[in-house]
């Protein structure tokens, strides 16, 4: 069997480039790595092609991070796709949002890796059984799995806002 990589492209990229950019924080990075992933693509044959992608993601920015933390530790905020082209933001619905998502990154960044891939692998439209390939989780264990990390991000969340209020 040989494996359409054209339409797997077609049919997974911008899914691919959002999970990215959520692990890299940078857009423009996140498409360069998502085109790297396609790249490697071509030399490869696997069974779940959809899986296999988000997999190589996965570790390409896990390398991506451990680089720039060498380097340093300035990342983007990330922008919502709901946002662009909507209307003009005014500077203090800008600056709302961007606390917003810095919130957000910031419990991300709270949870453990594990949990962290989960709820992006999620997020980025995989199904059950994509996630258990990607996680090398049993397929009955997805569920749970991302429960738990679904209460620690909300939990980690939660302690920053508490955080947040004692210290105003």
């Amino acid at each position: 069997m040989s494996i359409d990589w054209g339409e797997v492209y077609r049919s997974t990229f911008q899914e691919l480039v959002r999970f990215l950019h959520r692990k890299v924080w940078d857009a423009e990075r996140a498409r360069d790595l998502a085109q790297e992933v396609f790249v490697r693509a071509l030399r490869h044959e696997p069974e779940q092609p959809r899986a296999w992608v988000f997999k190589v993601a996965m570790n390409l920015a896990r390398d991506e991070a451990r680089t720039v933390l060498r380097r340093k530790r300035h990342l983007a905020l990330l922008k919502s796709e709901s946002e662009v082209g909507v209307k003009v933001a005014t500077p203090e619905d800008e600056l709302a949002s961007q606390e917003r998502w810095a919130q957000v990154r910031r419990a991300l960044d709270a949870v453990s890796d594990r949990d962290r891939e989960v709820l992006l692998l999620w997020d980025a439209g995989l199904s059950y059984g994509e996630i258990s390939d990607v996680m090398e989780l049993s397929p009955g264990a997805v569920g749970t799995t991302l429960a738990r990390a679904r209460r620690r991000l909300v939990e980690a969340h939660g302690q920053m806002e508490q955080e947040h209020a004692a210290h105003n």
